[in-house]
Formats: structure tokens, C-alpha cells, sequence
């Protein structure tokens, strides 16, 4: 456990066991708290976050990303907060360069890391995936998360000084993984998009899908990347198609009840 100033490091799951054990291991020596704010984990996600001594909240709604993490960093006490999630390792070059932080103990100062993203295979240094700096260090009460159901983003009140070493996102393990999020990520862009006022049709589904490609693979280099940019480059347009196809069916009046045999 390290000395003052204290860390918290805070976490959102659900079914995280595949995850869990390399992240808390990853923050074990930086941590003098985790807190786990867990949504209605039937696998081993649980037992696990008691075995390393985390505090668990396990409400029975979920709010959204944003609203969720705001759980968990109201139930931390340290004094410095590291939000982090589940698929996320803290390499021993990023401990370190957090420990001298904590040990400097900064005043009005946050933090953003580059993150390094890994994609069926390989990490990915292009297609617009790097260096995808992301605030995940910040004093405690100094950082709320945004109210997003999905895409949150920490908005701190203090300026950001960028770290030099990279968090390591585990993102996308095979591409069954990249099928389940891409729908769950596209529904839920969707609901909030539609909440906002926004509305679609098919032109604007296909529209958005093919510039996803375009931006993806020429405009963010993902050539780069070889065959993993090429399929990344499709998996993006294919979120973004999903996500304005699904909002132009939430504009359109109820679908009638299709006569009994389906036919």
C-alpha cells in the first residue's frame, strides 16, 4: 500500500472475470482502495473483486456509463483518483510514472494517458486509435463523469497535463466481441442520440457508415495497419450504420403486430 497521498482506483463491470484479475492485478501496488460498482455479474466478477479486498456496490438499475462511473467515484475516499476499466492494464512503466505523480502530490492538476488498443490480434497504431489520449488521474472532487448512456467522458475542472506512457486497452479480443459491442455500443448511441432530438433514415445510415470507413482506413491511415485496419475499418462503418439505422427505427411510428405465422 503506498503512502499519502492516498489512490483510489475506480472500476464499472459486468461479467468482467475473463478481465478482472489481470486489471486489479495491473494497480495492485498503486492502489490503497478499489471500488467496484458492479452491474448484475453472474459469473465470477464478484468473488474475484472481494479477493482483492475492492469495496462492491451492486445496484439494481442500470443509468448508463457516465452515471455509473459516477457511482463508483462517489464512493471513493482517497484523496487522488485512477478510473479505469475492466479490458485496461497498467503497465509497469505507467505505475511508475503515477507513482511519482501521487509522490509529487500536484495541487489543480489532472491527468491523461495515451492509450494503446488492442484489436483481434494485434495493437493498432493507426486508424485513428492512437494515440487516443484519455483523463484518468485527477484529485477527487476535482472530476465528474458526464451523463452519457455510452462514449462518457471524464470532464475535470482543473487543466490536463498529459502522461508519457501508454494504458493498455484490451479492447477487442476476437471477433465475436467486436459483433456483441457493436451492437450494445450502437442501441445505446442510438437511445441517446434519439433522446437528444436527433432523427435518421436509411440514406443517412449508409451515408454514415461509408465516411466511417473512409475516415477510418485512408483519412486515419488505418493502411497501415494492414488486414486488422482494413477490418477495423469495416467494423467502424458497420457501428455507425447500426447506430443511425437503429435511430431512424426509433423515429417511425410502432410497427403493427405481423399476422400470426409471420407471414
Amino acid at each position: 500500500m503506498p503512502p499519502e497521498p492516498t489512490l483510489s482506483v475506480i472500476l464499472i463491470t459486468r461479467n468482467e472475470a475473463q478481465n478482472l484479475e489481470d486489471c486489479l492485478q495491473s494497480v495492485r501496488a498503486l492502489a490503497w482502495e478499489i471500488v467496484i460498482v458492479d452491474s448484475a455479474s453472474t459469473d465470477a466478477t464478484l468473488d474475484i473483486a472481494r479477493r482483492y479486498g475492492a469495496v462492491v456496490a451492486s445496484p439494481s438499475d442500470w443509468p448508463g456509463f457516465g452515471p455509473q462511473k459516477n457511482r463508483a467515484l462517489d464512493l471513493a475516499t482517497g484523496k487522488w483518483v485512477l478510473s479505469i476499466d475492466a479490458d485496461e492494464r497498467v503497465p509497469a512503466d505507467l505505475a511508475r510514472e503515477i507513482a511519482a505523480v501521487l509522490a509529487a502530490d500536484a495541487p489543480d492538476l489532472a491527468y491523461k494517458m495515451p492509450r494503446l488498443s488492442w484489436y483481434c490480434g494485434r495493437f493498432i497504431r493507426h486508424s485513428g486509435w492512437r494515440p487516443d489520449y484519455v483523463v484518468r488521474l485527477f484529485r477527487r472532487g476535482e472530476a465528474r463523469f458526464s451523463d452519457d448512456l455510452v462514449h462518457e467522458q471524464l470532464l475535470p475542472t482543473v487543466p490536463v497535463k498529459a502522461l508519457r506512457n501508454s494504458l493498455l486497452h484490451y479492447s477487442y479480443l476476437d471477433f465475436s466481441q467486436v459483433l456483441r459491442k457493436t451492437d450494445a455500443y450502437s442501441t445505446a448511441a442510438a437511445q441517446q442520440a434519439f433522446a437528444n432530438g436527433k432523427r435518421s433514415g436509411l440514406g443517412k445510415a449508409l451515408g454514415h457508415g461509408l465516411w466511417a470507413f473512409v475516415r477510418t482506413y485512408l483519412l486515419r491511415a488505418g493502411f497501415l495497419d494492414g488486414a486488422h485496419g482494413v477490418a477495423l475499418a469495416i467494423s467502424n462503418a458497420q457501428a455507425s450504420y447500426y447506430k443511425y439505422l437503429k435511430l431512424w427505427h426509433l423515429g417511425q411510428a410502432p410497427m403493427k403486430k405481423p399476422p400470426e405465422g409471420g407471414f
